[in-house]
């Protein structure tokens, strides 16, 4: 995708990355006059589970409404594939920012204290999260914190894209239950924010490992 195409209401600016499991550009809303940032399904990968998982993003994301949680506009398909028109967010995700060095523990404190306001709220509409990790939180230049990326979220009554016993989410961040393809609860976003938490104090994650077995079996043991 170029910039200046444009997209049913939004005129493309430029690629600004990867979040989850599509790509994100930055655009112009010519209806509401406002930057957004779209997420597009790879169209390579358009399977129904993919769009269903998309879809399942959007709804999760909608759900809630809170200051530490990015607004999501819109659900639009072009050309045969969908995208979610999101709240753009200036600034640099918590992931960036952390590879300058460990945050001095004040500041590490209030981004941690913004992104648990932001999952006390989802948790109590009945939303996991289930994927919090550095990357999926963005940083704007006043330190305001905001939750990317529900792809992964648990809805009240939605099906399960995930087959039991499958964990899915980001393996260093991930609680024991998550890692067993148990059932969880809003307590494995806690798991996941203290972990959050110890990367901001130390630049690194506590269950960090060569192998993808050995951090689970870190992790459970």
């Amino acid at each position: 995708m170029n910039p200046g195409d444009q997209i049913s209401r939004y005129r493309i600016e430029r690629a600004i990355g990867r979040g989850g499991m599509g790509m994100v550009y930055l655009a112009h809303d010519l209806r509401l006059l406002r930057p957004v940032a779209l997420k597009f399904l790879p169209a390579e990968s358009f399977s129904e589970a993919d769009k269903q998982r998309f879809l399942h993003e959007a709804r999760a994301a909608a759900v809630i409404r809170h200051p530490n949680i990015c607004p999501v506009y819109d659900i639009e398909e072009s050309d045969g594939r969908l995208f979610i028109a999101m709240a753009y967010i200036e600034g640099e995700t918590l992931a960036a920012r952390i590879e300058r060095g460990p945050l001095p523990p004040d500041e590490a404190v209030r981004i941690a204290m913004q992104v648990a306001h932001g999952l006390d709220k989802a948790h109590a509409a009945g939303v996991i999260h289930r994927d919090v990790k550095s990357r999926n939180i963005v940083i704007a230049p006043d330190g305001h914190a905001s939750i990317l990326d529900f792809g992964l979220a648990l809805l009240p009554g939605a099906d399960r894209l995930t087959l039991t016993g499958h964990a899915v989410g980001t393996p260093v961040y991930m609680s024991p239950e998550q890692c067993m393809g148990q059932a969880v609860d809003a307590r494995t976003d806690v798991w996941s924010l203290g972990v959050v938490l110890y990367e901001m104090l130390t630049a690194a994650v506590p269950f960090q490992r060569e192998h993808l077995a050995a951090v689970t079996h870190a992790i459970v043991h």
